[in-house]
């Protein structure tokens, strides 16, 4: 115990404590004394402070999103309700566009063939198994489609009304077999029979069948139909991509590309009548 007060850390800690004495006396005699103190504790206070009123600002704005998370609920229920009706909004806009588009296209048909009445349809469903790309329209008996029926596309034929129900028909394509059409190459005028091939079909193309032997006809001549019985005259059917002897070696066929886009139609028209198609079918 005496060696401890006769160490150096003694006697340093001796000297602060008179030093402390020394200033705390000075500042008792110059009135100092509550000064200090109040900055003492104020160095002590202020971060108590600041801590506790960082807890309390923490704690406040979480109750308070506690008490606003049901208004946000309901403001979100609100706005998705308001994007879902943006998005039929949109969807009845495209619609819109999409018919006046192919009216438009539609309408120019009929200014070059005021004889027909037509009705414009919508393709509704595709049997994804028919090889010959058959496919059902919205429109029926009660719109006055009916059986036979031409069916066309801005772009040219696309087939005939093979089944009809009251708000729905089924078009068979030119593509498929059972389907006959009498056309002829526009320039060297030689006529042919249009109908479906189930090698050809796969490629989306159709044969013009009984061409004569000596024909010119070539890649890149334009089909169009020949008129009479089910279809107007000069429908356009397709490009010619090939010609070859039919078996036999007794005729020329020729491979057709149709003009309409078979596989892919969504809007296309029915021509429920036109001029000369009466006397045909009394015939």
């Amino acid at each position: 115990m005496g060696d401890f007060f006769k160490s150096a850390r003694f006697k340093i800690l001796l000297g602060v404590l008179i030093m402390l004495l020394f200033f705390m006396l000075r500042a008792a005699y110059n009135n100092e004394m509550a000064p200090m103190l109040s900055q003492i504790a104020g160095a002590v206070i202020t971060p108590l402070q600041k801590a506790s009123s960082t807890i309390s600002t923490t704690v406040g704005n979480y109750f308070q999103r506690y008490a606003q998370a049901d208004q946000i609920a309901q403001e979100n229920e609100q706005l998705q309700e308001q994007v879902n009706q943006l998005r039929e909004q949109l969807v009845e806009l495209e619609n819109y566009r999409q018919e006046n588009a192919t009216l438009k296209e539609f309408l120019d048909i009929k200014e070059e063939n005021p004889d027909f009445e037509l009705e414009p349809a919508a393709v509704v469903a595709r049997d994804p198994n028919h090889r010959f790309y058959s496919f059902t329209i919205d429109k029926g008996a009660l719109a006055g489609v009916a059986l036979r029926d031409p069916v066309i596309s801005p772009e040219g034929l696309v087939g005939v009304i093979s089944e009809v129900g009251y708000n729905w028909a089924k078009v068979t394509t030119i593509l498929d077999v059972e389907v006959n059409v009498g056309a002829y190459d526009i320039r060297t005028r030689d006529i042919g029979l249009i109908t479906g091939d189930i090698s050809l079909a796969a490629q989306g193309r159709c044969k013009l069948t009984y061409l004569p032997r000596e024909s010119s006809a070539t890649a890149g001549d334009l089909v169009v139909t020949n008129g009479g019985g089910l279809f107007p005259k000069d429908l356009v059917v397709g490009e010619i991509v090939n010609v070859a002897f039919d078996k036999g070696e007794i005729s020329l066929f020729a491979e057709v590309q149709p003009a309409a886009d078979i596989q892919t139609l969504t809007d296309v028209m029915v021509i429920k009548s036109f001029y000369g198609q009466e006397e045909s079918d009394d015939e």
